[in-house]
Order: C-alpha cells, then structure tokens, then sequence
C-alpha cells in the first residue's frame, strides 16, 4: 500500500464475482476504501466477508441493480456517507445473452442493453458530482465485442459498441472537469460469466487478477495523461 492510497475511495458495480471481484482485490491490496454491489444481498455481503481479509483497505457491500438510478444513487450516496468522498467509479457490472435474432427474446433484450449500457450511464449520473469535487476517475468495463460483432450477439453486441461509445463521449464531457474517463475492452476473461464454470483448460484466458492489475496501473499514471480506451487480449488462443 501507498501512503497516497490509505483514503482513496473506489466503487464498482457487480464486485462480487468475476472481473469486479478481481478489481476489488487489487484495490484492497493498494490500500483503497472499496464499495460493491451486487443485486443479490447475500452474494455480495458474503463476498464482504471474504474481501475483508484481503490488503490493507476497507470494504462494504450494497445490494443494487446497476438497471435502478435510484438503487445506484442511494449506494452511492451512502459511501458517500461513510467515507466522505469518492475517487474512483468501476461500471462493471454486466450480463450477456447469446442467441439469432429470430430466438432472442424480447426480455433477454432489454435486461442486456438495460444492464450493460443503461446500467453505466446511471452510474456516471450518480457519481459524476462527486468525482468532479474529487478529480476522479471514471471506468467503464466493455469488450472486444464492442467493436468485434459476430452472430448470435445482437443484443451483446449493441450493448457494448454503445458502451464504447458512450464512455468515449463522457470522456470529452468530463475531461476539462478533471474527470479522467477510461474503457476497457478485454477478450475472453476466466470468469463465470454466462454460466461458465471457470476451469483448468482456462488457463490462457485473461485471469480476474489481470484486470484488476490493469485498473491499478491507470490510477498509477500521472493525471496529465488519458489512456482513453484499452484493447487487452489473451497473448495466445489456446
């Protein structure tokens, strides 16, 4: 931990579980304060247990669909609450159904664009006062689907190239404002998303820890400098 760390405080939508999670570790480990949230109250309260054992910084947990401004705001509010302040806000919170058109439902369709690209532009509007007052740092977790279509992923797809392109936008919304914005666009992670049940034979894929890693290198860098949209990809396909 960095003595500059010991009172920064970060919040990440869908911290309980995979990329989320990852990011919530390697910040605990710098010494961040860190909220998380998650729509089920005992999936994120019993992964507050589990993170309070890890680094040096803090951890509380809300329940709260990224698809509700309201359940957002409130959460932010109350870290607000707690801590004084926020620096940095994670959209990552995420979902993905896969099928043609033709089979994809009317449902599965709005709770992907509802999640992935609705859910961020909620979190921008109730956290973008604090990190104004802070000078912080807004992210945004897309995909290489977000500029790589491919079939079966209308309603993935159209929820991440949006997500891309929202965030590069909010990005020059916010720039002059102090607010540094940044996406990030990984290729196939070791998670449970989709109902993947994470493996051995995942072994090449990008790991959580590498996210997390990602996100504490650009808090690293010098506020002078942007890396506005990040590509990372698996070194090898197998």
């Amino acid at each position: 931990m960095t003595e500059q760390n010991k009172n920064k405080v970060a919040f990440i939508t869908g911290g309980s579980s995979g990329i989320g999670l990852g990011i919530a570790e390697s910040l605990l480990k710098e010494g961040y304060r860190v909220a998380i949230t998650s729509r089920s109250k005992e999936r994120v309260d019993k992964t507050v247990e589990v993170l309070k054992e890890i680094g040096s910084g803090e951890i509380i947990g809300f329940k709260a669909d990224t698809r509700s401004f309201e359940q957002q705001k409130d959460a932010v509010q109350q870290t607000l609450d707690k801590w004084g302040k926020l620096d940095v806000f994670v959209a990552n919170a995420g979902v993905g159904h896969f099928a043609p058109v033709e089979e994809l439902t009317i449902e599965q369709w709005h709770e992907t664009i509802d999640t992935n690209l609705t859910g961020p532009f909620y979190s921008i509007k109730a956290s973008v006062e604090a990190l104004k007052a802070s000078q912080g740092y807004f992210i945004t977790i897309s995909s290489l689907a977000g500029t790589n279509f491919f079939a079966g992923g209308s309603a993935y797809n159209a929820s991440k190239f949006g997500l891309t392109g929202f965030t590069q936008a909010v990005m020059l919304d916010l720039r002059n404002a102090g607010v540094r914005v940044t996406t990030i666009m990984p290729g196939s992670v070791a998670t449970a998303f989709n109902n993947h049940e994470v493996n051995n034979e995942d072994h090449w894929k990008i790991q959580k820890e590498d996210m997390g890693e990602i996100v504490v290198d650009l808090l690293k860098m010098n506020s002078r400098t942007l890396p506005s949209k990040i590509e990372v990809r698996p070194s090898k396909t197998s």
